[in-house]
């Protein structure tokens, strides 16, 4: 087919049209309608799976750390309450108000079983802290080097959390060697021991 015959083609009577140009221009209607198609339907649907691929992917995810987690839940119970029993042993060391004055007896009676003589002890004002206060006393105590170390270790027996700090030791006042275990000593320090406050603030 030439270039003449083709510029002979009417439009208005398709009918006529040789074969080889009508099956061209099927086959080019057939590509416009696909690519149409596409386009207006198919794209759209695409952009739709990928976005369904992803929330299952992210779904996916979800379960599958939450299946982990579910797997060690009896783990993490058994672990829970053994932190509650071990938080509950801790909180029993702690002395409520009405045993805070016990407690400074048995610091004062720890000193003196051990052998020292108190020159100072002086309770200090109650500090709150987060979930407990700090109860400090001012120690400044007579004796030997020995007896200092069983007057430490006996504080440590109590039934209740006894702490020391800014410990010092020196040679006894009015003289006297500072030597361990011989002369008498003189040592400061500042015993703590902490009070549980409940949720009534008390």
């Amino acid at each position: 087919m030439t270039l003449d015959e083709l510029n002979d083609l009417d439009f208005n009577n398709i009918g006529d049209w040789p074969a080889l140009v009508k099956s061209i221009v099927v086959l080019l209607l057939c590509v416009l309608i696909a690519v149409g198609g596409y386009y207006l339907l198919i794209e759209e649907q695409y952009t739709s799976l990928e976005s369904a691929e992803r929330v299952e992917r992210d779904l996916r995810g979800e379960f599958e750390t939450k299946q982990a987690k579910a797997a060690n839940l009896e783990a993490y119970r058994a672990q829970l309450a053994e932190m509650e029993e071990t938080f509950g042993a801790m909180l029993r060391q702690l002395p409520n108000k009405t045993e805070v004055a016990a407690l400074l007896v048995d610091v004062s009676q720890t000193g003196l079983a051990s052998g020292l003589e108190f020159e100072l002890f002086q309770p200090q004002g109650e500090q709150p802290k987060e979930f407990y206060a700090e109860l400090p006393i001012r120690l400044r105590v007579k004796g030997q080097y020995h007896e200092f170390g069983d007057f430490v270790s006996g504080l440590s027996s109590l039934p209740r959390i006894v702490t020391i700090f800014d410990v010092s030791i020196s040679g006894a006042r009015g003289g006297g060697s500072a030597k361990p275990g011989g002369e008498t000593l003189t040592m400061t320090a500042t015993a703590k021991t902490y009070r549980y406050l409940d949720e009534e603030g008390g």
